[in-house]
């Protein structure tokens, strides 16, 4: 665990990190200062209370002149029921800030991921995205909530009971100055700086044993079939315990940061007791105001105490932030250009001089391929040598790193990539099904269809009869991830969609992995006399899917080329 807590150079400072949430909370700068008004006036009180406690005590003895007991008693009141209210004050507008705030970068992280993916998919696991889009964001909700606060309380407490006490004796003033720098200055921006890598250890850590977690539920009919329960027991117990090690580090930094100013408040009221001795000492005129100073120095120490429970939450809250800026922050592989034509049709495809490469692996290089309107195209070659790829630039989800790509006569870079793809269907090898019924999910693409609509394409796709014995038919409410559907299922689902759409082209990967003869014979005549117009293009590993292409093209190493047959 050394390693994980090393010494890293980060990409975002703590000081840049502290200035863009700042700025994102100008978002809700209302009730943020409400917040923050109601935190100054709250702490103020509760100075005023201790402060207006020892006159009442004073009062009470015959040694203050000024006032009543029952007047002092008054005001003490008064400041009590203001810290209760300002305290509730506090609290409601902070969180109604904070909750608003994280809903919107929620919205902004998803729109980012929007427009990162699929590249992003690439470099980060779905569960590692999953924790940054849920944990991450809740966990800066402390900042919102919990820090802007005690940021101005903690500079305004002080400042107070330093004026207060240079009407009753400079001495005092020399003495707290250096007090409250060490306590509210010093301790926090050093804890701030030692734990910023254990907080970003622990956060990718977390993140790490989310993934393997949500990985391992989603898989766990393989886990078990093929007796893996016991690994991967194993391995969750691994991970949870490097997990500790981290946060084992994180305590005690957390603690450290607790205990230092907490030491040198007591000490600084230590140090108060002995001053006020000596001071009543030399000049037993100034008792009474000495006393109530030092009941209204001590309270404001209150602030330092609040600022200390921020501190140790902020390590957590910095790595945090970092991680969803670093998604946020990314430039998008593909940038839809300014003022786009709209593609109305896409009945033919273009591939001129197209090279494509995943970093430093080329996956083509020079390719060219033309497929004219009704072409029936079949895509083979070996696993892992870029026939996925080649339907993914089709759709834009890459741009080529040089040539060009036409659909319908127009570069795909010059049109919408809302047109573009409203002119494309893609029926991938797993469909993704919806917590939601199974007209919704048909009609995910075409949200308008009717009712109608939907069950001649699930007809079409061989689905129907399925969905006619499901309890509720066409209204069944499909479970997490489609789990009371079989895998064909799923697929036949993903064709419907596809179906449904009716575009002008539709691109398929392995479309027919999950069906049987019967089902995918049933596809294949669907395709043949529903989509005589159509361009149809067809990654498969079963030659029997491919028997209705008219062309053959086969992917070979950084190139595609035609092919007579499939011998």
């Amino acid at each position: 665990m050394a390693e994980a807590v090393a010494k890293k150079k980060h990409k975002y400072g703590l000081k840049e990190i502290s200035k863009r949430l700042l700025e994102i909370s100008k978002g809700q700068k209302g009730f943020i200062a409400f917040a923050t008004v109601a935190s100054i006036v709250g702490n103020l009180s509760q100075m005023g209370l201790m402060g207006f406690g020892a006159a009442f005590i004073l009062s009470c003895a015959g040694k203050l002149d000024a006032g009543s007991p029952v007047a002092w008693g008054i005001v003490m009141a008064i400041c009590a029921v203001l810290i209760g209210v300002m305290r509730y004050i506090e609290g409601f507008a902070s969180h109604v800030a904070a909750y608003n705030l994280l809903a919107g970068m929620r919205t902004r992280f998803f729109n980012s991921l929007r427009k990162l993916s699929p590249a992003i998919m690439t470099e980060k696991e779905t569960g590692d995205i999953v924790s940054i889009a849920i944990g991450d964001i809740d966990t800066i909700e402390s900042f919102f909530a919990h820090t802007i606060g005690p940021m101005f309380t903690v500079i305004i407490l002080p400042v107070a009971a330093l004026i207060i006490a240079g009407f009753v004796h400079p001495v005092y003033v020399l003495t707290l100055i250096p007090i409250y720098l060490i306590t509210s200055v010093i301790i926090p921006l050093a804890g701030m700086k030692a734990g910023r890598n254990i907080g970003s250890a622990y956060r990718k850590s977390l993140g790490g044993l989310k993934s393997f977690i949500l990985e391992s539920v989603f898989g766990l009919k393989d886990v078990q079939i093929y007796g893996q329960g016991k690994v991967r027991s194993r391995e969750v117990v691994e991970k949870s315990n490097a997990l500790n090690k981290i946060d084992h580090k994180k305590t005690i930094h957390r603690q450290l940061i607790s205990a230092l100013p907490t030491f040198f408040v007591y000490m600084a009221r230590i140090m108060i007791i002995f001053l006020v001795f000596a001071l009543v000492i030399r000049d037993p005129a100034k008792i009474n105001g000495v006393i109530v100073l030092s009941f209204v120095v001590s309270a404001s120490f209150s602030s330092t105490q609040s600022l200390i429970s921020v501190v140790s939450s902020l390590t957590d809250t910095f790595a945090a932030a970092e991680r969803v800026f670093d998604i946020t922050d990314r430039e998008p592989a593909v940038v839809e250009k300014e003022g786009a034509d709209v593609l109305t049709n896409g009945k033919e495809v273009t591939w001129q001089d197209v090279c494509f490469s995943y970093g430093d692996k080329d996956i083509f290089k020079n390719v060219n391929v033309d497929i004219a309107p009704g072409d029936k195209v079949g895509i083979v070659g070996e696993s892992g040598i870029g026939k996925s790829t080649f339907l993914r630039l089709l759709l834009r989800f890459w741009d080529p790193d040089s040539g060009s790509i036409k659909v319908g006569g127009k570069m795909i870079k010059d049109v919408s990539l809302k047109s573009l793809r409203d002119n494309i269907a893609m029926v991938e090898q797993t469909a993704f099904v919806y917590e939601a019924t199974v007209a919704e999910n048909i009609a995910i693409g075409v949200p308008e269809a009717s009712i109608d609509d939907i069950k001649t394409a699930a007809k079409r796709a061989g689905i129907s009869n399925v969905i006619e014995r499901l309890p509720k038919g066409y209204e069944t409410q499909l479970g997490e991830y489609g789990i009371n559907l079989s895998g064909g299922e799923v697929q036949r689902l993903g064709i419907a969609r596809a179906l449904l759409k009716n575009p002008d082209i539709i691109v398929m990967d392995e479309p027919t992995s999950n069906l049987d003869v019967f089902n995918e014979k049933q596809i294949i005549r669907t395709l043949q006399e529903e989509f005589r117009d159509k361009i149809i293009i067809i990654v498969s590993h079963r030659r029997s899917t491919l028997t209705f292409c008219n062309k053959i093209f086969r992917v070979v190493e950084k190139n595609i080329s035609p092919v007579a047959d499939l011998k």
